[in-house]
């Protein structure tokens, strides 16, 4: 289905209230052709989860666009951006490029870029991956920067930035903002993620103004639960913060960060209606805590591989009732497995330092932008690092040269899901930590046991689930 199509039906749809419902269906089943019939190359049951994911993103943005909460101006402009730039609405003119891209240097470009400009942040939640406090202060220069998002827009045909951090409002170079990016690259769609803290009047106007960037809330659960991980007082800054996005028309995502202590929220219905059907959010993210930075030794707030399970079984009873969630982890079958590496359909990640990594959550390095930029080489230099290369080929035979017939996409991650693996043929001796941390924990017995043991447990709860439900259920379809 042409984004274009999809775009003028939505906007019919706003103008004719009284015939969304049969316009609605037409969307669907042309949906459905799209994502499930005319795609020959994923599993059925891969195929139907994306077409549910897409359904329940659609009929959120739907819900919230008649609540007033995302306003016809942020829409407009934010279609332009996320569906006309993001997803680019000329598939065959992309897939041409793509294609050219990779003849001449060796490789696809990434779908899009993570980049986190400073670690700098004003709270210091435990078990930080970034490790981050206000008094962390490194950050890129906004020359580099603008190169960066410049670079990707225009050699790579990138619009979608992702901005991470530490805390991205508190970049400043200068006088120099994150907000600065944002208007800059206006048919560029970004999504930053945000402690919510530092959304005032004057953040949420400039917001609405460039209607190309959409926040992503962190919270760890209701008050209790955000505010003991997060500090005392950061919901009800969170829950404003909320509250002036509605008013202004921003649409805003929830992100999580999973534990094994909030994990009983998660698997309760009412979470996702408060998130969604009272607070307005439109999307939500999940991440499981993962034991990097300052959490690379709190394994017991790591939710179980049952936990796990159990937390993918919800995913799927949510989409059912048109909450749009993914999982980073659980969620695999939605992008065909690891997006790390900066593999096409993928992403690389990029730190307040410079450097260049397969993913926020590998913190391993054999390049840094800087260093590139000065050499006056161009970013996709950093793809062809035997680290980056490696991961690919892991990606490439494991998930995606042959999708009918792909190893377990409910563990889809390569550090996570396949440490051993991952120590073994994907690391490279050359690569090296980006902090202390990072490479300590290759010289922590203790540690590689505890993520292989992991690791194990998953697989025995996963892949009868992968076999009878994926793999089997292909055999005996139609």
């Amino acid at each position: 289905m042409a984004i274009l199509n999809l775009n003028q039906i939505l906007f019919s749809m706003l103008d004719h209230k009284l015939i969304q419902q049969g316009m609605m269906k037409k969307v669907e089943s042309q949906m459905y052709k799209s994502i499930v019939e005319d795609n020959d190359k994923d599993l059925d049951a891969v195929k139907k989860k994306k077409y549910d994911w897409s359904i329940a993103l659609l009929h959120r943005a739907l819900m919230n666009i008649n609540k007033g909460y995302i306003s016809r101006y942020v829409l407009k402009n934010l279609s332009n951006s996320f569906l006309g730039g993001a997803f680019h609405s000329d598939k065959a003119a992309y897939r041409s490029f793509s294609d050219e891209y990779k003849l001449k240097y060796g490789v696809k470009p990434p779908s899009f870029l993570v980049i986190s400009p400073t670690q700098r942040c004003n709270l210091k939640c435990s078990n930080c991956y970034a490790c981050s406090d206000a008094k962390t202060t490194p950050h890129l220069s906004y020359e580099v920067f603008d190169r960066i998002v410049g670079d990707f827009r225009n050699n790579a045909e990138g619009r979608f930035v992702v901005i991470s951090g530490g805390e991205p409002l508190m970049y400043r170079d200068g006088e120099k903002t994150l907000m600065n990016i944002f208007e800059k690259y206006n048919d560029v769609f970004f999504m930053f993620y945000t402690n919510g803290t530092l959304i005032d009047e004057e953040v949420a106007d400039r917001l609405q103004k460039t209607a190309n960037a959409v926040p992503a809330i962190s919270v760890e659960g209701y008050e209790k639960e955000t505010d003991e991980r997060r500090g005392n007082g950061v919901y009800k800054h969170i829950l404003k913060a909320f509250d002036l996005l509605r008013k202004k028309g921003v649409p805003f995502v929830v992100s999580v960060t999973t534990t094994s202590a909030n994990t009983p929220l998660l698997l309760s219905d009412d979470f996702y209606k408060f998130y969604f059907d009272e607070q307005g959010a439109s999307f939500m993210w999940q991440f499981q805590l993962m034991p990097i930075g300052r959490g690379k030794s709190a394994f017991e707030m790591v939710p179980s591989p049952a936990d796990r399970l159990k937390l993918y079984r919800k995913w799927e009873q949510m989409l059912k009732k048109d909450y749009p969630i993914a999982d980073f982890w659980n969620s695999g079958t939605l992008v065909n497995g690891c997006i790390a590496y900066g593999r096409s359909g993928g992403y690389v990640y990029i730190d307040w330092n410079g450097d260049v990594m397969p993913c926020v959550f590998v913190p391993y390095t054999m390049d840094n932008v800087n260093r590139l930029y000065t050499e006056n080489k161009p970013l996709r230099t950093a793809l062809q690092s035997s680290l980056m290369v490696n991961g690919r080929n892991w990606q490439d035979k494991t998930q995606h040269d042959d999708p009918k017939h792909a190893e377990n996409l409910l563990m889809p991650c390569s550090i996570r899901d396949h440490y051993q693996n991952f120590r073994s043929n994907i690391l490279t001796d050359e690569s090296h930590g980006t902090d202390v941390e990072a490479d300590a924990i290759l010289k922590d017995k203790e540690y590689y046991d505890h993520m292989v043991m992991y690791d194990k447990e998953l697989e025995k709860l996963t892949k009868e689930v992968w076999q009878n439900e994926f793999l089997r259920s292909e055999e005996v379809a139609p």
